[in-house]
């Protein structure tokens, strides 16, 4: 698309839609999405397309089945109206400069005509034993990477987007049969409304960078709240030191532990980086021990990618089905797999999360984007990796903002993350057992044993720690680096 004339924009959308057709583990247009896009001379534009309750969300009913918390899969309670399709569309219309169609023009051909499994996908289907409706992938079982796959119903769904545009999707076949799928759950008027708003981003000025990110309902607020945090803290200069990684850690704990209770679609993100509220945290850090957290501190399926263009337009774009398959539920005769971002309501009476008709929930999804204090573009980076993401984050802006590493270093230097031993990757904050901090096991040797020496309870596992992509503009150069957690991910020029 670059070669070709198209804006970053043009280049994401179609990544983006690529990866939905050959990756349908981790994404899809049965998911949401957001974008932060820079322009030269422009504010930083922030985009939310992330779907809403159906009209017949009833809490009450999941209630009265003896849930205390929403269904995390195979549930079509937990799948929002789909957000992507009208995420394309919104940023195709502001930033596109190829036809719609010639920017889907590649997913469409590998949807017809068939692709090559990867081993990450091959790994995954066999989480779809027993899905209806997902003949493609079941039907080659065992699937085996390399072995060719096509996807003829999400071509004609994918066809009729490029066709219609965002009317082609949630007003044309596939929005019929989701009606009939749903069972109530959506009616007419849900997918006739814009699931893709252009919204403030929320922004803080950090280590002597202006860093954007998504404002709630996503997550977005702990990458900022926890760099904001450091940056109290006196970072010693060593990046692989046991010091820097304890206060970072530190920094995303304090950020982190009271999530679930001010995470909804209405919350003040301003207030919740504000610093009233981070100042005391920051006191609270311990250069010596991990702190005693507050009483509130309670014991996946996305990708993420960024496109620079020659006119230094930088996008920063993320899209997710949230688990592995989503719902693991698939709308009839259309290939298309629902998310269950709605899995992040909560079913607590009068909580400002709680599940309902027409809401939003709190998302994990928060993409980054560093501009300089002239305006101009620094990088553009984000990860896939559920509660993980604003921590990983958090050490790539340390490493490259603190440190001066190199793109490739920050993406490639052990990482740390806090997970629960029994979690799922989205209940760090919720689990009743409190998280880990989980180590890479490339991670310098000494970590483990002085970060345990500093009251961290420390595991070491090479999953859960994200797959990050960051490119940065250097002068008038572009170095990016891809995740190589990824296995199938790539760094591409031109």
């Amino acid at each position: 698309m670059l070669r070709a004339g198209g804006s970053a924009a043009d280049a994401a959308i179609a990544a983006n839609a690529v990866v939905t057709v050959t990756a349908p583990d981790m994404c899809g247009m049965g998911g949401d999405l957001f974008a932060l896009v820079h322009e030269a001379g422009q504010p930083v534009a922030c985009l939310n397309a992330s779907g809403r309750a159906g009209s017949g969300a009833d809490p009450d009913s999941l209630r009265d089945e003896g849930n205390t918390a929403m269904p995390f899969s195979r549930d079509i309670r937990s799948a929002t109206v789909p957000g992507c399709v009208d995420g394309w569309q919104a940023l195709h219309d502001r930033y596109g400069r190829l036809p719609l169609a010639d920017v889907l023009a590649p997913s469409i051909d590998l949807a017809r005509n068939g692709f090559a499994a990867s081993p990450i996908l091959a790994e995954a289907v066999e989480r779809l034993t027993g899905t209806p409706y997902a003949d493609e992938f079941v039907a080659v079982a065992p699937l085996r990477r390399g072995d060719q796959i096509r996807r003829p119903d999400v071509a004609d769904v994918m066809q009729a987007v490029a066709d219609g545009g965002r009317a082609g999707f949630y007003l044309g076949e596939f929005g019929r049969r989701l009606l009939d799928f749903g069972r109530g759950e959506y009616h007419a008027r849900d997918l006739a409304h814009i699931h893709a708003d252009w919204v403030e981003p929320l922004t803080a000025r950090v280590w002597d960078h202006e860093i954007a990110t998504v404002p709630p309902n996503s997550q977005g607020y702990l990458t900022l709240a926890g760099a904001l945090i450091a940056a109290q803290l006196e970072l010693p200069a060593d990046p692989e030191s046991s010091a820097f990684a304890h206060l970072l850690i530190e920094a995303a704990r304090q950020a982190g532990f009271d999530r679930p209770g001010v995470l909804h679609e209405h919350a003040d993100g301003a207030a919740l980086i504000a610093p009233e509220r981070l100042d005391s945290r920051a006191a609270a850090i311990d250069p010596q021990r991990a702190a005693t957290l507050p009483d509130e501190y309670r014991s996946g399926g996305t990708m993420y990618l960024c496109a620079i263009d020659d006119q230094r337009m930088g996008v920063s774009l993320i899209q997710s089905l949230s688990s592995t398959f989503g719902t693991q539920l698939v709308v009839p005769g259309t290939g298309v797999h629902l998310h269950n971002r709605g899995a992040a309501f909560s079913l607590e009476p009068g909580h400002p999360a709680e599940y309902g008709p027409a809401r939003r929930p709190p998302h994990t999804l928060s993409p980054a984007l560093v501009t300089r204090p002239d305006g101009s573009l620094r990088a553009v980076l984000g990860t896939m990796g559920g509660d993980a993401q604003p921590q990983v984050v958090l050490q790539l802006l340390a490493r490259l903002l603190v440190a001066a590493e190199s793109a490739g270093r920050c993406i490639t230097a052990g990482r740390w993350t806090l997970q629960p031993p029994d979690g799922n990757g989205f209940d760090t904050w919720t689990n009743a057992t409190p998280p880990v901090l989980v180590l890479e096991s490339h991670c310098p040797d000494a970590w483990s044993d002085e970060l345990s020496a500093r009251g961290h309870r420390v595991a070491t596992a090479d999953t859960g720690h994200g797959h990050a992509h960051l490119i940065e503009v250097h002068g008038d150069q572009l170095r990016g680096a891809a995740d190589p957690r990824a296995v199938v991910g790539a760094a591409i020029g031109y």
